[in-house]
């Protein structure tokens, strides 16, 4: 089914961009919804809406890949996650697993979707056909990120929860689907972009 571009990019633009839209934006929202087209699983635009949703929020708007902290570099994002453990201000995080390891891997958060730990790194490669274990950088890579969202979200790859168990004939529980990436960590806040991007791609 496809998605009439310019009435979604029209109807992003106001509600969640504030009136304007980058390049960069509209690269990753078309990644994701060419994804969305070319992949057959499903033709329920809640689901879609719901995984531009979690990128718009993960990225902090910014619809492209990115490093935890939001830093350019692998080593500020430790120094910064380094200084917020310090501080006290991660206190649901029991050990630093950004640190690098014996390899000089780090396995902070990456992507549109942020995936940390090397467990998850190992989880997401066998399930994307990608080896993420090897080279954790190619997580910062559009398309790689993109299938790491959509084959994730779908397939409950990240907390065992799917799309599917949030969104089928009858049901649509906008808050809950936070369970997929997150408990319910800023679940409102999300499920209202996702209700936004469903207008916008014409629900």
């Amino acid at each position: 089914m496809e998605i009439d571009r310019k009435h979604f990019f029209d109807g992003v633009r106001g509600p969640l961009y504030g009136g304007r839209l980058t390049r960069a934006q509209v690269a990753g929202m078309s990644a994701l919804i060419d994804r969305f087209e070319a992949g057959g699983e499903t033709d329920d635009r809640r689901l879609l809406a719901y995984m531009l949703a979690t990128a718009h929020h993960e990225t902090g708007g910014r619809m492209q890949p990115v490093r935890e902290t939001f830093a350019a570099s692998d080593d500020t994002a430790i120094a910064r996650l380094d200084r917020a453990f310090a501080e006290g201000r991660l206190p649901q995080v029991s050990a630093p697993y950004w640190r690098r390891d014996a390899d000089g891997k780090t396995w902070l958060g990456r992507g549109l979707v942020q995936i940390t730990h090397r467990r998850n790194y190992e989880r997401l490669s066998s399930l994307i056909g990608v080896d993420l274990v090897q080279r954790p950088e190619r997580a910062m890579e559009m398309a790689v990120s993109v299938e790491i969202l959509v084959a994730g979200m779908l397939r409950g790859a990240f907390t065992g929860r799917r799309l599917v168990d949030c969104f089928s004939p009858g049901r649509a529980d906008w808050i809950g689907a936070r369970r997929i990436i997150n408990g319910l960590d800023r679940a409102e806040r999300v499920a209202g972009y996702g209700r936004a991007f469903f207008a916008a791609l014409g629900g």
